[in-house]
């Protein structure tokens, strides 16, 4: 063993110790940041690096520490992200997660963490969003926030009130999550049958249906708008519902379905209503989403974290194409 191998290793074992009961909460924030797990993971990832080489003994709160980095590493990643996705085909919609560990996703509140609301978000300057996320999912008070963005109380006040108007009738007025699951049911039942009627009457007038495919064929590459068309592309392809198992899952602390297709998982779907009816479908057939929402399912994520807080090398390589940041760390073990 190397001679300063315990000390360092006492040494950062309380770091790993802390690190590690705030990694939900860090994941949390990033991930409603970012609406990707993947790049949220590589946030994390690049926190714990940055909270390793710190001189933690002048670290006064370790909690608001790493909330300021988490929050400032996914605000930069967030603006990089917004130029890559003008080249996307089609809509965009956030990489679900696995919730049926946690509903919450390691927030204080549920919040912010639907798709659909995770949509809304993304429209939003990312100063705007992290200042809602961390007002609204963890609870945050208005001077934390404002020490993390480097803004005064005021203007945060400001943001997050902002913020809120953004949001729609449709977000504020969400169902519960049993009769979310009913109507989700009550679609992929109707959708199964080829019954458009009963389809159209679960949909509200103004109903949108979303494919995430980045180009993929099959995928539709426009919003399809209204009650009548939505439940036609529903039920446009005869051979697609036979062809495929459904199974129940539970994504961002709301029902959805997995598609699967020859035994392997093809397609994500879940919708998102109110009392008038279902409002929006969202369809994620993009394979590197899926394949993290599937990652998030058998806890791979959590793990490649908390594996790489026990390595004997440290490195960070940066993929050109992505601009992600993928770390792993030090610590003796």
């Amino acid at each position: 063993m190397h001679p300063e191998a315990s000390t360092v290793g006492g040494d950062l074992s309380e770091a790993v110790s802390v690190f590690v009961e705030l990694r939900p909460r860090l994941f949390g924030i990033a991930y409603r940041m970012l609406g990707s797990a993947a790049e949220a993971e590589d946030v994390v990832q690049e926190v714990w690096l940055r909270w390793q080489r710190t001189d933690r003994s002048v670290v006064v709160s370790p909690v608001a520490f790493l909330s300021s980095a988490t929050t400032r590493l996914a605000i930069n990643v967030a603006q990089s992200a917004r130029v890559r996705r003008e080249t996307y085909i089609g809509p965009w919609l956030p990489e679900p997660i696995d919730t049926s560990n946690d509903p919450q996703a390691g927030a204080e509140r549920a919040e912010a963490l639907e798709l659909a609301l995770l949509l809304v978000l993304e429209k939003l300057p990312p100063t705007e969003r992290a200042a809602y996320v961390l007002r609204e999912a963890f609870d945050y008070d208005y001077p934390e926030i404002a020490r993390i963005l480097g803004l005064s109380p005021v203007n945060v006040r400001k943001i997050v009130s902002r913020a809120r108007r953004h949001l729609t009738d449709d977000q504020r007025d969400s169902v519960d999550a049993v009769e979310h699951r009913k109507l989700l049911d009550a679609f992929v039942a109707a959708a199964r049958r080829g019954d458009t009627a009963s389809l159209e009457e679960l949909l509200t007038p103004d109903a949108v249906s979303l494919s995430d495919g980045n180009g993929m064929r099959g995928a539709a590459r426009v919003p399809v708008l209204g009650r009548a068309r939505v439940a036609n592309l529903s039920t446009a392809y005869p051979r697609f519902w036979p062809t495929v198992e459904v199974e129940p899952v539970l994504a961002n602390g709301r029902a959805g379905v997995v598609l699967h297709r020859d035994g392997r998982p093809a397609t994500f779907m879940t919708v998102a209503a109110t009392c008038r009816g279902i409002h929006q479908v969202m369809w994620v057939f993009e394979p590197g989403k899926l394949a993290a929402y599937l990652a998030t399912r058998q806890g791979r994520f959590q793990e490649r974290s908390l594996s790489g807080l026990r390595t004997t090398q440290t490195w960070t390589t940066r993929e050109p194409a992505t601009s992600r940041v993928t770390t792993a760390a030090t610590v003796s073990s």
